[in-house]
């Protein structure tokens, strides 16, 4: 087979296969973090930095798989790849990684807003809740019981902010089912533009990911000084946490949203939209993949590299304690007082990231 003549440029294959390399790393080190944390802390659930490890896996797993087939697809000539079938797996990975960091602001809009509610005695303890928390497991549960807990979303509590950000990714996920609609209509003869309604859909969704970037700037600040006032180790590592992040955000994600909304490298699935100046065509397409996604997913990986500390649940003992109180004629006080104390185990606390 020519690839000269049956595939795109040769640079531009080899960049494509690069950026899949590079996020298909992205996603063997985010699944097998999962599976070690999952495994260490089985009876927590579906923790925040759980469900991150999972999101951002799935979101670099997303774009291998795009990679990948925008190089078979574009030697084999598939013809559904540069309609429809392009458009649905480059949009489907972007809406993953912006799910996953608005999970991210909407537990730091927790935090600041918790923190503003709160006494500085229980600031620190609110700083370190997870996002995501699964129902306790009650004492004398059965192994079957905890199976079905550990492979079940029945007893996950999910909060306020949270169900809005599941709701805001779901109507986005739909729009892009949508548009993938009619942008499959449009390849007939009718007055549909594919190529038009595509780049609608970029251009909102490049959008919205200049606002997070902002978002996560302003309240990465906030979180930065709130984490000021609290004198420890932990809060000082915590902070330069939440400062790079809050910098990778704002500067990988305005990079990426320029390149959406000024060129069409995002549209270069469809192959009337090559671009012919190849040079800046690789700039761009390296910009707006490897800086707009993998560096920041492969920050947040950064951040939360360090395994939480085991939990062990065990059964509440409670221990009763009577107290006797005799007069001096030996005759036996009718009152008497009943001390009871329980030791409970805690969870371990978790990293605003």
């Amino acid at each position: 087979m020519n690839i000269k003549s049956n595939c795109s440029p040769l640079d531009l294959l080899i960049v494509n296969i690069a950026l899949a390399c590079i996020d298909g790393a992205l996603a063997c080190i985010a699944f097998s973090q999962f599976t070690r944390i999952h495994l260490r802390n089985q009876q927590t659930g579906w923790t925040r930095q759980k469900v991150l490890h999972l999101m951002v896996a799935s979101c670099n797993l997303g774009y291998f798989i795009y990679f990948i087939s925008t190089v078979i697809a574009t030697c084999d000539r598939w013809p559904c790849w540069s309609h429809a079938c392009g458009f649905v797996l480059m949009a489907f990975p972007k809406i993953l990684f912006l799910a996953a960091f608005l999970l991210l602001l909407s537990f730091w809009v927790d935090l600041c807003h918790q923190a503003n509610e709160e006494d500085d005695d229980e600031e620190e303890h609110s700083s370190q809740q997870p996002l995501l928390e699964s129902s306790k497991n009650k004492p004398g549960s059965t192994n079957t019981d905890n199976f079905w807990s550990c492979c079940s979303f029945r007893g996950i509590h999910v909060g306020g902010r949270q169900k809005f950000v599941i709701t805001v990714v779901v109507l986005i996920f739909f729009l892009m089912l949508s548009f993938a609609v009619i942008i499959w209509i449009g390849v007939g003869k009718n007055p549909i533009c594919s190529s038009v309604a595509a780049r609608v859909y970029v251009d909102f969704l490049a959008s919205a990911i200049l606002i997070l970037g902002g978002a996560l700037g302003c309240y990465g600040l906030l979180l930065f000084l709130k984490l000021r006032n609290v004198r420890s180790d932990t809060a000082s590592s915590e902070m330069r946490k939440v400062a790079g992040l809050a910098v990778v955000s704002v500067v990988c994600f305005t990079s990426s949203a320029a390149v959406a909304l000024l060129t069409d490298v995002p549209l270069l699935y469809d192959w009337s939209m090559e671009n012919k100046n190849e040079a800046k065509t690789l700039v761009l397409l390296v910009f707006y993949y490897f800086i707009g996604s993998s560096v920041p997913s492969a920050f947040v990986l950064w951040a939360m590299r360090e395994l939480p500390t085991p939990v062990t649940i065990t059964q509440a003992q409670s221990r009763a304690v009577t107290f006797f109180c005799y007069g001096a004629d030996g005759t036996q006080n009718p009152r008497h007082w009943v001390a009871a104390t329980t030791s409970n185990n805690q969870v371990s606390k978790a990293s605003p990231i």
